[in-house]
């Protein structure tokens, strides 16, 4: 679209949060942009709102903030928060009786939705409007530009402190209904400090990695040992979920090139940011930088096309035939199933690609009836009852703890329990052994 900026008509579409409020109506499917691309002016005062309204379904994922609409529970008949990807905050709430979860691979987040329900209101934030009318969607496009051509109404509350991203961010303000304008930073996520563990396991990981892969890392203290342990590679790439400041460290380290990657050559390519006030500086206005729709950067077939193509995932608990639960603990879930099969299966689609997960062989519990804490293997016989199997071990590729790597492509669920076995912690070994007799799983 070839439109200059026409102030008058982004004028007439400014308006106040208590206007933007009293648009939601009973029975409506609201939905928040993602992680930092989340409205605050909005979602702080939408409390204010429960008497009026009933029924009222919010959507989002990896939400930031701790907003009264869900945190407080008088307010349930009137809201439900339905989820992607728990944050802490939805994890600890989901007590309430307001927050559930909507099980997705992300990269179908928006499509499979819009086929149950319609979105009646898209709201999320956006960086100022440049000479031409355009907006950027900033952060994430996970599944806001899909939104934002399907709502009856687009709202964005358009905030100074929000990058310019480049991709597939670009709005016009004749797209967008209303605007709130605002000035608030975005929200930022410590940096995981890598423990020996980390260290020892992104070794082992970076030892597999070739110069001139193309690489996908999430975030914690992993993942950025895995990066630190890249630095010294050449060339590699960047598609990922979400870039991260360890992402920005490889690239100052001059170890990403893109210059060898199969598609979007010379271009780091995710589908959101997330991270430090660094990170939202380093993707502002940045050409090589493609924020693109989750629908396409996730999509397994998509990743697949990226020769050498590397996953990096991590696990909650892994069973000996190698199932992995990543994302609840037992019945409870702690996050969501986000991009990991999407990006696992990608890579194994991938020309020479790999798929890795990750973690610790040990875990510290508290026993429930004790109050002690106590040590438990995450290498399991059985995953806890109620665990959700998020990677199934038919799409399990290399299993790495700080004991070693198991690779389990096209291995029998006898060879898997002795390389599960092999990298568990030395003192669950005999235990897992006797289990898997038990359970005649060799």
């Amino acid at each position: 679209m070839n439109v200059m900026y026409n102030q008058s008509l982004y004028l007439s579409k400014r308006i106040q949060v208590e206007d933007a409020l009293a648009l939601v109506q009973s029975g409506y499917e609201v939905v928040l942009g993602l992680g930092a691309a989340e409205p605050r002016l909005f979602l702080e005062r939408l409390h204010e709102e429960a008497s009026r309204v009933k029924d009222v379904h919010m959507v989002n994922c990896l939400p930031m903030g701790e907003y009264a609409f869900f945190s407080n529970p008088s307010y349930k008949d009137s809201f439900l928060l339905e989820g992607w990807f728990y944050s802490g905050a939805m994890r600890k709430l989901h007590h309430n009786g307001n927050i559930t979860f909507i099980p997705n691979h992300l990269h179908f987040a928006s499509t499979k939705r819009m086929q149950y329900r319609h979105p009646n209101i898209y709201i999320g934030n956006c960086s100022p409007v440049d000479n031409h009318g355009y907006v950027s969607l900033g952060v994430s496009n996970v599944y806001e530009k899909d939104m934002v051509e399907n709502a009856d109404i687009v709202i964005l509350e358009i905030n100074p402190n929000v990058p310019r991203t480049f991709g597939d961010t670009e709005v016009h303000i004749t797209d967008v209904d209303y605007f709130i304008e605002a000035d608030y930073k975005l929200p930022t996520l410590p940096i995981s400090e890598s423990n020996e563990k980390d260290r020892v396991i992104g070794n082992y990981i970076a030892d597999l990695i070739d110069d001139g892969s193309t690489i996908q890392l999430g975030i914690g203290g992993i993942p950025n040992a895995v990066a630190h342990a890249l630095t010294h590679k050449k060339d590699l790439g960047i598609h990922t979920e979400m870039f991260t400041d360890g992402m920005v460290d490889l690239v100052e380290s001059g170890a990403v090139s893109g210059k060898l990657k199969t598609l979007h050559k010379n271009k780091m390519v995710a589908a959101f940011a997330l991270g430090s006030q660094k990170l939202y500086d380093f993707i502002h206005e940045n050409p090589g930088v493609s924020i693109l729709r989750g629908t396409y950067v996730n999509d397994p077939y998509v990743v697949g096309g990226n020769d050498n193509m590397v996953s990096i995932n991590t696990s909650i608990e892994i069973d000996l035939t190698g199932q992995c639960c990543s994302e609840s603990v037992g019945t409870r879930q702690i996050s969501g199933t986000g991009g990991q099969v999407d990006t696992a299966v990608g890579a194994q689609n991938a020309k020479n690609g790999k798929s890795f997960i990750a973690l610790y062989s040990t875990a510290e519990i508290r026993n429930k009836a004790t109050g002690e804490i106590e040590e438990k293997s995450k290498i399991v016989p059985m995953l806890t009852p109620g665990a959700i199997v998020t990677l199934s071990r038919n799409d399990v590729d290399f299993v790495v703890t700080e004991y070693g790597v198991a690779a389990l492509r096209g291995t029998s669920v006898r060879e898997r329990v002795k390389r599960l076995i092999a990298i568990a912690h030395p003192k669950f070994r005999d235990m897992l052994e006797a289990e898997a007799e038990r359970l005649m799983l060799w």
